[in-house]
């Protein structure tokens, strides 16, 4: 899948999430873009570099966090995951990036601050690829796409994520819900 807007997925903006992929890697060990979302000036991106899984969010083109796994992807199916702990308190703060393959903490690191609002106009989320312009500056033009397979990926909301929409309250919420039916 790719091309996906920004619009048509579900939001992980001012909330903590996890991505989950399950991928077959192939023999010579996995490479590119797992799931990338956003492009080079604000976007995150799920990918594995030099055979182990890897994770980079892009604030603004401004800032890349990187968090790198400690094992490789070794061939056949596996479970690549991404759990964000977003730190609360309002809109773009940081959070922990913790990476997991079959799930076993590889890697953990810090996101300093996140966009708040928009990755994009016109970038979007691709799956297998990042058909834009990159979100990561790891890997070459020719790794950008993923050289197994990606069998399928699911995103998940934390807990946080109901209290999440600092733009308006549950009240609104409910009366703008109310209001389409």
């Amino acid at each position: 899948m790719k091309r996906l807007t920004e619009n048509s997925i579900v939001v992980t903006k001012n909330k903590s999430y996890a991505v989950t992929a399950e991928v077959i890697v192939p023999k010579e060990g996995a490479k590119g873009v797992i799931v990338a979302q956003g492009g080079a000036f604000g976007g995150w991106s799920l990918y594995a570099k030099e055979g182990k899984p890897a994770y980079c969010y892009n604030l603004f083109g401004l800032q890349r966090f990187k968090v790198y796994g400690e094992e490789p992807l070794p061939e056949g199916e596996h479970q690549v995951r991404l759990e964000f702990a977003y730190d609360g308190g309002g809109l773009g703060k940081g959070g922990t990036a913790s990476l997991f393959l079959d799930g076993n903490n590889v890697g953990e690191g810090r996101v300093e601050g996140t966009v708040p609002m928009a990755f994009s106009a016109d970038e979007t989320l691709d799956i297998g690829s990042d058909s834009g312009t990159p979100v990561t500056d790891d890997l070459a033009t020719d790794e950008l796409e993923f050289n197994g397979r990606v069998r399928w990926v699911e995103i998940d909301l934390g807990d946080d994520a109901e209290d999440a929409d600092h733009l308006i309250g549950p009240e609104e919420r409910l009366r703008v819900a109310m209001a389409r039916q």
